[in-house]
């Protein structure tokens, strides 16, 4: 099983019809032959399953871990000032490819349609 990098960028979004390319994510996870997420992959492997939330805001960049409780998986920060676990909107059913489409929901805030612009391995 090998990690891979996944990059999803804001896409288009209520306000923003252009998306921004300079907000979202890279995750480290591993993946499916599919492009799931592997949850069983991810047990073995937690501790290398990186998320990093990228921003020209330099107060709204963080750095944390993915995690699953459940059927449900988060992106976790651990430092107060990185605000509360972010939810994926049933990233285990999301297909990470290139083109495809993903919700999460930042600081509890209106959940964001991000683009998979890359998945490539690490």
């Amino acid at each position: 099983m090998a990690l891979k990098r996944i990059t999803i960028q804001l896409a288009r979004n209520p306000g923003l019809p252009g998306g921004d390319p300079g907000q979202g994510y890279t995750i480290i996870a591993p993946l499916t032959a599919e492009g799931l997420l592997d949850v069983e992959a991810w047990r073995d492997v937690r501790k290398q399953c990186r998320v990093v939330r990228f921003s020209p805001d330099e107060s709204e960049v963080a750095d944390g871990w993915l995690t699953h409780h459940g059927s449900h998986w988060y992106f976790h920060y651990d430092e107060d000032d990185e605000g509360d676990d972010e939810a994926g909107y049933r990233l285990g059913e999301h297909v990470f490819k290139e083109g495809e489409y993903v919700t999460v929901a930042s600081h509890g805030e209106t959940p964001l349609t991000y683009k998979v612009t890359d998945v490539s391995p690490v």
